[in-house]
């Protein structure tokens, strides 16, 4: 049986295409909002971080009436850190909106989402977004997006997919470039049309797979789904399955359900099949977990999350200065709000290690760590982190392994000696270079994740800030060997005290400082960057001796050139494998692991 009064999809797209600013008009125009009401843009990026970066990091449900049809909007991620939380999503609906810039056109992640969504056999619409740009190209896109499909070995029928144009920005779709824009009726229309309706039989025992989940302080985990089969009802004892795992079956009970209306959760009493529901009451539920009748408990088929690829040390902070700026400082604080993050980040692993100060947290890359970085540090955390290293894999027989990443780079024609030179030095290996013919140039490489640990904000600096990097996981390859990370050494404090002109005068000569006069050091602390390859220890917190002939005034002529002043995503790719990063609520501040100069010499000694 069909469900005609239901239509669930997801909007799936690269990074910055306008997913989020689409949903937002759909949700406009479908009259969730009343006409008087102050609405925030980019509605659905609801975390700070998210609304700050301008990106979407999970994947968030919200639901619009038209014409008396129920249409389920999933609005997911578009980097690839975060592709976790797209494979999931794509169970829960029965087609795609696929958004494609205009000027822009098909990129890299486009390719792994579109992949995704053709594997599981469903409808693709294509809607062509910001084709109000001055430079938007909307017929060599359609082009583009054709190649691709037939790439990816699409059906017939997925070829035939239908296109749409639009404005997400200014409020409107078309059918055709020249059409006059009124507003977002035609993809509406092309929704109910191309996505078909939800099928399942209303009669078979209740199937519901758990896709995402949710999580919220007062009614703990909240299982997101579609009802397969049957219905499902408050009060209905069910049993809870799972493809990967056979033997477990346990009685669980419904206590409180909900659908979704604009952005709000409704309470329901019952669901019938193809409706997207949130499940309360159930404290260990699981994404992949398949909620069934007692009498007939089969689980659904679920593919595995994708193992994560980078892991990081996350330890107490015991440096001179702990202690002072955070709310949450101890091992327990720390242990209990790592277990908690794992109730909603699937791709996220926390393990424990051999002491009880330290824990090894893996994700998918540097951007997925770094925003649980922030979010904690938000939070009132203080901790320390070491380097991102990546997860190696040995194979059968005994080779090492290591994740290999596809890096795509748009740069100007001038800078891409420099970049092809950049990344041959860590192990990058060049695959394609095209030249658009207006002075720049698409290069592609496949390198070792590791190898672009640290390399964006280089990257930038190479590129004046015009370059594109986007990267897609592509898989284990052979080790490719070791990769030097930094070819400068650190300036490292001499003693605690706080930072002073004099000193700092004396010490700028050496490299570039990221401190200014005033600021608290202990020994041990990196407080610069060196201009050649050693580490070097100088006293900052030098006092000039003062004679009847030295008056202290003359320090005022002494001039400081201004610090520089790293970001969280700088100093995690500027630290190296002998150093962490402490994180307070006020302050970054890069350290020595070994805070004693005797004892980290000798370190080093034996090291070698």
């Amino acid at each position: 049986m069909k469900r005609e009064d239901i239509r669930n999809i997801a909007i799936i797209a690269h990074v910055d295409h306008g997913k989020t600013t689409l949903v937002d008009e759909l949700l406009k125009q479908s009259g969730v909002f009343r006409a008087n009401q102050a609405v925030a843009e980019r509605v659905m990026d609801s975390g700070d971080i998210e609304r700050e970066r301008g990106i979407t990091i999970l994947s968030k449900n919200t639901a619009v009436t038209y014409k008396d049809i129920k249409i389920n909007i999933i609005d997911t991620p578009g980097h690839a850190d975060f592709g976790g939380e797209v494979e999931r999503v794509l169970k829960m609906v029965n087609g795609v909106i696929l958004v494609v810039d205009a000027f822009e056109g098909s990129m890299p992640q486009t390719k792994f989402v579109l992949r995704k969504a053709l594997e599981l056999e469903l409808p693709v619409i294509v809607c062509i977004n910001k084709i109000d740009r001055p430079e938007a190209r909307p017929a060599e896109v359609i082009d583009e997006v054709l190649e691709l499909l037939m790439d990816l070995d699409a059906s017939d029928a997925q070829l035939d997919c239908p296109f749409v144009f639009a404005s997400a920005r200014d409020g409107y779709a078309l059918r055709n470039p020249e059409d006059e824009p009124k507003d977002m009726t035609p993809l509406f229309e092309t929704i109910i049309n191309a996505i078909p309706a939800p099928e399942g039989d209303p009669e078979a025992g209740t199937q519901v797979l758990i896709s995402t989940i949710d999580y919220n302080e007062y009614v703990g985990r909240i299982g997101v789904g579609k009802v397969d089969n049957g219905s499902i009802r408050v009060n209905q004892e069910m049993v809870m399955v799972n493809h990967h795992d056979p033997d477990q079956c346990k009685k669980v009970k419904i206590s409180k359900l909900y659908e979704f209306d604009g952005l709000n959760k409704v309470d329901v009493t019952e669901a019938g099949i193809g409706s997207i529901v949130a499940i309360s009451g159930i404290a260990d539920i699981r994404i992949g977990d398949t909620l069934c009748s007692p009498d007939d408990p089969r689980p659904i088929p679920f593919q595995k999350i994708s193992e994560p690829t980078i892991a990081m040390h996350f330890l107490v902070n015991d440096s001179p200065l702990a202690g002072k700026e955070g709310k949450y400082v101890t091992s327990r604080h720390l242990r209990d709000r790592l277990f908690r993050e794992l109730n909603t980040d699937v791709s996220l692993r926390v393990e424990e290690t051999e002491t009880t100060e330290c824990f090894k947290v893996s994700g998918r890359g540097e951007l997925h760590l770094s925003v649980l970085i922030e979010n904690m540090r938000r939070e009132g955390y203080e901790f320390a982190v070491s380097k991102a290293e990546v997860l190696y894999r040995t194979d059968e027989k005994g080779h090492k392994l290591e994740p290999m990443e596809r890096a795509y780079i748009d740069v100007d024609d001038e800078y891409s000696g420099n970049v092809i030179q950049k990344l041959g030095e860590r192990k990058g290996e060049l695959l394609n270079m095209n030249s658009n013919g207006s002075g720049s140039t698409r290069l592609e490489f496949l390198i070792p994740a590791r190898g672009l640990i640290g390399y964006r904000g280089e990257f930038l600096t190479d590129t004046k800030g015009t370059g594109v990097l986007n990267t897609i996981f592509e898989g284990y390859g052979p080790y490719k060997g070791d990769i030097q990370y930094r070819k400068q050494g650190s300036l490292i404090a001499f003693e605690a005290g706080e930072a002073i002109t004099y000193g700092l005068f004396n010490a700028q000569e050496r490299g570039s400082l990221f401190i200014g006069p005033g600021e608290k050091v202990y020994a041990g602390m990196v407080i610069g960057q060196n201009g050649k390859a050693e580490d070097i220890e100088l006293n900052v917190c030098k006092t000039k001796k003062l004679t009847n002939t030295r008056s202290s005034s003359a320090d005022e002529a002494l001039k400081l050139t201004p610090p520089r002043v790293l970001s969280l995503e700088q100093c995690l790719e500027f630290i190296d494998t002998d150093e962490y990063l402490e994180i307070t609520p006020k302050s970054l501040r890069i350290r020595k692991k070994i805070l004693d100069p005797t004892l980290r010499k000798r370190a080093a000694m034996n090291h070698k």
